[in-house]
């Protein structure tokens, strides 16, 4: 192909109808809120979002207990399920034949303005940029031969391993620092007792360091977006036996080789903290997928924690932004100002924030598509583009 914007070919047979895959909304559910695991800790510790840059590793068995199972595990898993999005719009492109990447263009885009409202308003650590820019390039790939796909995703694969590696021996050499990963007075007060406006103000004047992870893991990010794409059109998200027979292997071995290794390497302590978070945490992530699979596939009439990540799953970007701006106020200064106030406490009011958000995001997602057939931000996002 010549074109970026070409006509999509049908022989890549595409799944034959439009139907949803119940599977699909029980993920996307389960990632929403386990990337909750691991920010509830950003929001809740001192210096908040600048404080998990220095902070680095875990301390305390449940702080620890929930690296080894979130830290950079639903984060990859819902880079996974980005990819397989990307991949059903392609294929419903491919059944209209219909232009590619096309419109597509406009969406990731406007994905990105949000996640740079979301960035700025909100929360320093979004993921929703560095999705936006990888699905451009993603995008385009899916024009190439199945080829020149598999080639990229390994490519890209051995470079992050390389970059990984890079990083880990220069933490594992560098000097030992007497600070002991403190954060600064000024920034812990700016976040227990500082204003809205200078929150705001500080994430812009620390926009590079706080942008950092999407540029660094940007290989990754590749990868599982290929990943995903590699996944659904080999069936893994089907309620068939192909499905139900990849999604056992994913599980053996996402379970088998990721759980070890990311106890291993979160017990590593701060200088193996980026090899547990972008090195084996996809690795646990895959067997999430498999793990997640098998026991919706034993579900025969689901019951209220089915049916809320499903519900979670179909609001996604809505969730995701909506449980960022409730720990906002429930922690910072700005709201009621719980971190400060908690702080000497012990970890299990963070348990029990990131359960009590959980469960609002369950319930109110339900009830919320009772009445209206997608989530607020998803259905701004429909009429903008429509427009």
């Amino acid at each position: 192909m010549t074109h970026t914007d070409a006509r999509v070919p049908q022989a890549l047979d595409p799944p034959p109808t439009g139907r949803r895959l119940p599977l699909l909304d029980v993920l996307r559910g389960a990632a929403i809120l386990g990337t909750l695991m691991t920010n509830v800790w950003i929001f809740t510790g001192p210096g908040a979002e600048w404080g998990a840059l220095a902070s680095g590793s875990s301390t305390g068995a449940v702080e620890v207990t929930f690296s080894v199972l979130a830290n950079g595990k639903f984060l990859s898993l819902l880079t996974i399920l980005f990819g397989v999005g990307l991949a059903i719009q392609y294929a419903s492109a491919a059944r209209r034949g219909q232009p590619w990447p096309g419109r597509y263009r406009w969406r990731a885009l406007f994905l990105f303005g949000e996640g740079t409202v979301h960035f700025v308003l909100v929360f320093a650590w979004d993921v929703l940029m560095g999705y936006a820019v990888t699905a451009l390039l993603v995008a385009w790939l899916l024009t190439r031969s199945e080829r020149a796909q598999r080639r990229v995703m390994w490519w890209a694969a051995g470079l992050h391993l390389t970059l990984l590696g890079l990083l880990t021996a220069a933490l594992l050499t560098s000097p030992d620092t007497d600070d002991g990963g403190t954060v600064s007075p000024e920034v812990v007060d700016l976040y227990a007792h500082g204003g809205y406006l200078d929150q705001i103000a500080f994430r812009l004047e620390n926009a590079v360091a706080l942008r950092m992870e999407p540029v660094l893991t940007f290989f990754l990010l590749v990868f599982l977006f290929l990943l995903g794409v590699r996944l659904f059109r080999a069936g893994a998200f089907g309620a068939d036996e192909t499905g139900r027979r990849l999604r056992s292997r994913l599980l053996a071995w996402g379970l088998g080789l990721g759980l070890p290794l990311n106890v291993a390497a979160t017990l590593g302590g701060p200088d193996l903290f980026v090899l547990a978070r972008y090195g084996t945490a996809p690795l646990l992530a895959v067997g999430y997928i498999g793990l997640i699979g098998v026991v919706v596939d034993r579900v025969r009439r689901p019951g209220p924690l089915m049916t809320g990540l499903t519900s979670v799953g179909r609001t996604a970007l809505s969730g995701y932004v909506l449980q960022n701006v409730l720990c906002v106020l429930v922690c910072y200064g700005i709201g009621l100002g719980l971190a400060e106030r908690f702080g000497d406490t012990g970890p299990w009011w963070v348990v029990g924030l990131w359960a009590a958000i959980c469960a609002v995001l369950m319930a109110g997602s339900t009830l919320w598509l009772r009445r209206f057939p997608t989530g607020p931000l998803e259905a701004v996002q429909k009429w903008a583009l429509r427009h």
